[in-house]
């Protein structure tokens, strides 16, 4: 009912710059929480950003001042702008919806924890 696709990833040097876009398609009537985590080889998957509905964000530590996240509510989509990226940036990263209405045939539902296949970025000189 819902899908998640990622886009923007790619190979960059340190320093440099990546947006990354996620769409989410279906019957979607509103998506209260869009995030972005990521995850490295060999660790966990971590929360990098999260953007409620009304634009309000949160970061991690290690992210803050150089990523910002941002959303277009009217189309579905999320973005990432990556700056001054570093080596410990590599990793792949996922979108991630939740509290998401949507409906199907006559009736609405709301969905939690819908996921993107993930797109890679890697980070190196």
């Amino acid at each position: 009912q819902v899908q998640l696709v990622e886009s923007g990833g790619g190979l960059v040097q340190p320093g440099g710059s990546l947006r990354l876009s996620c769409a989410a398609s279906g019957s979607i009537l509103s998506i209260n929480i869009m995030r972005w985590y990521r995850q490295a080889p060999g660790k966990q998957r971590d929360l990098v950003a999260r953007i409620t509905t009304g634009g309000r964000t949160y970061y991690a530590d290690s992210v803050k001042g150089r990523f910002t996240i941002s959303r277009d509510n009217a189309n579905n989509k999320v973005y990432l702008q990556m700056n001054s990226l570093k080596p410990e940036d590599t990793a792949v990263y996922y979108c991630n919806a939740d509290r998401v209405s949507y409906r199907s045939g006559s009736m609405s539902y709301t969905g939690n924890d819908y996921w993107g296949q993930g797109t890679q970025v890697t980070v190196s000189s």
